[in-house]
């Protein structure tokens, strides 16, 4: 829908409550994007700022349409305060996250008061946080990743291990102990696989990498035949950009004064969205959250629990920290929190039932 531009009009009550409802919803949006720029340097806390500086302008808006009717500064939505109060105590990627979703709830499309351009900002504004958020997850992507994995795999690997022998009828203290080696194993196993496959990676990036010596050479090469064209269309370009290229790097070697290595050849193409973290990094994220995820089944025996009691408050256990991991997890990627984390409760939740239901068939069976 279109708005239109704000007629002349006399407003009613209910319209005067909407705008202070609008007005502090802008100062308190206005106040989140500050104070993340308050933690960021450089280009970011410039986006921010200018952010902020939108919000501004929309609040005028509404200060204009009420006039004499402003009254006294209202409180904005709980959602903004909260997100307020993340960004002044925190200022990480979640609160950016939080706020790329809010920016999507603007209410301005669907409001004849507000104008065209205020409508266009907040979609706009969506993408830029979008963008910024972006940054965020890609600088945590490596060991997020493997933390997400290693507490999910810890969660429901190690519930589906104590159910299913759970379910054989064997005595409470087997469970603990078949629950902590369940635990100790998949946490090693995680932390050393994550290790190998980080590391791996990057050694296939940096096979990748363009060699030193190869720039050292640059000043020697035949001007005419120039060689240098076949790595351009090795690494993906057309011949007739390779030629352009290879020849605007070559006539750079020849004239330079200063070293060949400021000549910079084009990294190999590979997808900008991987990004990936330490080996050490993404082994030790993978072997704490397995650990720290695989614990919660086994807490009820710790703590003399036995029979159907310890099943049942280690699947609540479990299941609400599926919840609360999903709901992480939808923030981060700018999804729904609650359909994130209802999925990842019944996924989780049904391959232990499954197991569970399995221990109960093989111990009637030896029964």
């Amino acid at each position: 829908m279109i708005n239109p531009e704000p007629d002349e009009r006399t407003p009613s009550t209910r319209d005067i409550r909407r705008w202070r409802q609008y007005l502090a919803d802008e100062q308190a949006e206005a106040a989140v994007y500050r104070d993340l720029a308050n933690r960021r340097a450089g280009e970011e806390r410039q986006i921010l700022l200018a952010l902020a500086d939108a919000e501004g302008r929309h609040e005028e808006h509404w200060r204009q349409l009420l006039g004499s009717d402003v009254g006294s500064p209202k409180r904005g939505a709980l959602r903004t305060r909260f997100l307020a109060l993340l960004a002044r105590r925190f200022g990480s990627v979640f609160v950016l996250a939080l706020a790329q979703r809010a920016e999507g709830r603007s209410p301005y499309q669907a409001d004849a008061d507000a104008t065209n351009a205020m409508a266009a900002d907040e979609t706009v504004h969506e993408e830029v946080v979008r963008g910024l958020a972006a940054r965020g997850r890609k600088r945590l992507s490596g060991t997020f990743r493997a933390a997400v994995f290693g507490v999910n795999d810890g969660l429901v690997s190690n519930l589906a291990l104590v159910l299913g022998i759970g379910a054989t009828g064997v005595p409470a203290a087997t469970i603990l102990f078949t629950g902590i080696a369940g635990l100790l194993a998949g946490a090693l196993s995680m932390g050393a696989g994550e290790y190998v496959s980080v590391r791996s990676q990057r050694e296939l990036l940096e096979a990748s990498t363009p060699a030193a010596p190869a720039k050292s050479v640059l000043s020697h090469l035949d001007l005419a035949a120039n060689e240098l064209t076949l790595v351009y269309r090795a690494r993906g370009m057309s011949e007739d950009e390779a030629e352009a290229y290879a020849r605007g790097v070559l006539a750079t070697a020849y004239a330079a004064t200063g070293p060949i290595s400021a000549v910079r050849p084009q990294a190999p193409r590979h997808d900008e969205h991987e990004a990936i973290g330490t080996g050490t990094g993404a082994a030790l994220s993978s072997f704490c959250f397995f650990a720290s995820g695989a614990l919660l089944p086994v807490l009820p025996y710790l703590f003399g629990m036995s029979g159907y009691a310890a099943i049942i408050v280690a699947t609540i256990l479990v299941g609400v920290a599926l919840l609360a991991t999903g709901a992480v997890v939808g923030l981060l990627s700018g999804g729904p929190p609650l359909k994130r984390a209802l999925r990842q409760l019944v996924i989780g939740l049904g391959a232990a039932a499954v197991t569970y239901l399995l221990g109960l068939v093989f111990g009637t069976a030896i029964g």
